[in-house]
């Protein structure tokens, strides 16, 4: 036998003796509790090799397979027996393995771990860890996979470990570490407004905005944060990786807004559209009542989407006129067939004109001429500031989430004729577009949200004026006719009560057919939908709305 082999089997007998029991198998590892580091106070990491010696001659090439088994199987075996410094000896990279080696048994809480190897495969050995986690009074067993693969130092001609992060676990990445502690935020238990429980399994599309509740609320919502082992950053902050849960935590209950038949009502109208988005507000208060959004999971356009919103920004452009004196619903309005500004033509579809017709009339068949015509009376700015200011559009919402709240850039020339046709720069999603109509149908801005400011004392962003009550009522008396006889009849055919819509087809650059957009309000409920790049707005997203406004029971 070796010194080599002596010197180990005397480490292994020591080990036996004052630690733990030794499995010796086939391929010569052990297996050891960890009970810490009993080299801790012989100063810095030595650089001897493995066997103790200096090389005479200094080896070449690649590690033989013996080499590669028995570098890994002593590394593996310091490491199980809590002897970071002679594990982080191994390696070629001694200063930060013995750093990383240590802070992964304190800050993981790694009380046992050990280690049952594969047979070498080229450079690398795979391995089963098996790990005892102790944190305060919780404990739990922890498995996973790992490998380590063995390099030739070019200068000592010594085969070491290869050091990097994913020695310790293959989910590792450069600066980052495992820690073993509180769950940030506590769980929460989401529910409707009548206390039922909202899932992501059970709705996908709510899936993000939950975890953002969670964020925003867990700590507000009277839970226990759970234990759990996960990947910091390099600043210590969560990445999202979870590799085990040792306590779920208790949730605390969050109630939200939602109204469960109307948010299973918005996700049936748009399953299996390729992407669409719906949402359903409560004009009385503001409180969202539901947010639908495909694909889902996927990215909230229903709350952070950016479309140009098309005729449905008409609703605002016809407040504005109207509140300027430029228009009245039942006053005479030109719609010419085609009206040029900013050296730009504009014309409405299929070249349509109304000889001797109202605004009302004009509004209800979405003329665009309508509202062009009257852009040389309007300022820059006038449509900025009048959404801004009577309709809440651009000001930063209070939501509860995180939402985009619409977008009226300052434009000129035929930039600024072609946002008040919904168009240029201006930007929605159907959050924003629910809230114009809920705005129309009460008259006064009440911002949309989907918590209760008064879980956590924020303040809802108001709008600095209202409309004139005049204005509001002829928006009301011209989304009425646009619903009973206009472009949105179709999909409102045989409502009844307090009703009114507006229909919108934006287009957009490169894509051969415009996004479908719909608004409007029945009673207590307003909703609004967009589904890009299929056609006209009545068509494909007025059904989506009327199963929504269907299915609110006040």
């Amino acid at each position: 036998m070796g010194h080599r082999e002596q010197a180990r089997d005397r480490q292994r007998m020591a080990v036996i003796g004052s630690v733990a029991a030794v499995v010796i198998g086939a391929t010569g590892f052990g297996v050891y509790a960890l009970v810490g580091d009993d080299e801790a106070g012989r100063g810095g990491v030595g650089t001897t090799t493995a066997d103790g010696k200096q090389p005479e001659t200094v080896e070449t090439g690649p590690p033989t397979a013996e080499e590669v088994r028995t570098v890994a199987g002593d590394f593996l075996d310091a490491w199980a027996a809590g002897k970071e410094r002679q594990a982080a000896a191994l390696t070629d990279d001694q200063t930060t393995a013995l750093k990383a080696l240590t802070a992964f048994r304190e800050d993981a809480a790694i009380d046992e771990i050990a280690f049952t190897p594969q047979k070498p495969k080229q450079r690398e050995v795979a391995f089963a860890a098996e790990t005892k986690i102790v944190h305060e009074e919780t404990t739990a067993d922890w498995s996973y996979d790992g490998a380590v693969s063995v390099v030739r130092d070019k200068k000592t001609g010594d085969a070491l470990v290869h050091w990097e992060p994913s020695v310790l676990h293959p989910e590792l990445k450069d600066g980052q570490s495992i820690e073993t502690g509180e769950a940030g935020t506590p769980p929460i238990k989401a529910v409707d407004r009548n206390g039922t429980e909202l899932t992501k399994d059970d709705h996908p599309a709510l899936g993000g905005i939950l975890a953002d509740l969670r964020k925003r609320y867990g700590d507000k919502a009277g839970g226990e944060p759970g234990i759990e082992t996960r990947i910091l950053d390099a600043k210590g902050e969560e990445t999202g990786t979870t590799l085990l849960t040792l306590s779920e935590g208790e949730e605390g209950t969050l109630r939200t807004t939602i109204d469960l038949g109307v948010q299973q009502a918005a996700e049936s109208a748009i399953a299996g559209k390729n992407k669409a988005a719906v949402v359903a507000v409560k004009p009385s208060t503001g409180e969202i009542l539901a947010v639908a959004h495909t694909p889902a999971p996927g990215f909230n356009i229903a709350f952070q989407g950016l479309y140009a919103p098309g005729s449905t920004m008409k609703v605002v452009t016809a407040a504005m006129l109207m509140d300027k004196g430029l228009a009245s619903p039942n006053a005479a309005h030109p719609c010419p067939k085609e009206f040029e500004y900013g050296d730009w033509p504009f014309h409405n579809d299929d070249h349509f004109e109304i000889k001797g017709g109202t605004f009302a009339q004009s509004f209800a068949r979405s003329c665009n001429t309508a509202f062009i015509s009257q852009a040389p009376e309007l300022q820059n700015d006038s449509l900025t500031n009048y959404a801004r200011d009577v309709f809440g559009l651009g000001l930063t919402w209070q939501v509860g989430t995180s939402t985009m709240d619409g977008r009226v850039p300052v434009q000129s020339a035929a930039q600024m004729g072609a946002s008040l046709i919904g168009q240029g720069g201006v930007r929605m999603n159907p959050l924003n577009m629910a809230s114009v109509s809920a705005t129309v149908k009460t008259g006064v801005f009440k911002q949309p949200y989907i918590v209760s400011p008064q879980i956590d004392g924020r303040t809802l962003t108001g709008a600095p004026q209202t409309m004139k009550p005049e204005t509001a009522s002829g928006l009301r008396q011209m989304m009425n006719l646009t619903a009973v006889s206009g472009t949105a009849a179709a999909p409102m055919a045989g409502m009844s009560g307090d009703f009114g819509a507006k229909t919108g087809s934006a287009e957009v650059m490169g894509q051969k057919k415009p996004d479908a957009w719909f608004t409007a309000y029945s009673g207590d409920i307003a909703a609004a939908a967009v589904v890009p790049a299929v056609g006209h707005g009545g068509e494909y997203a007025g059904p989506v709305v009327r199963k929504v406004l269907d299915a609110y029971g006040g």
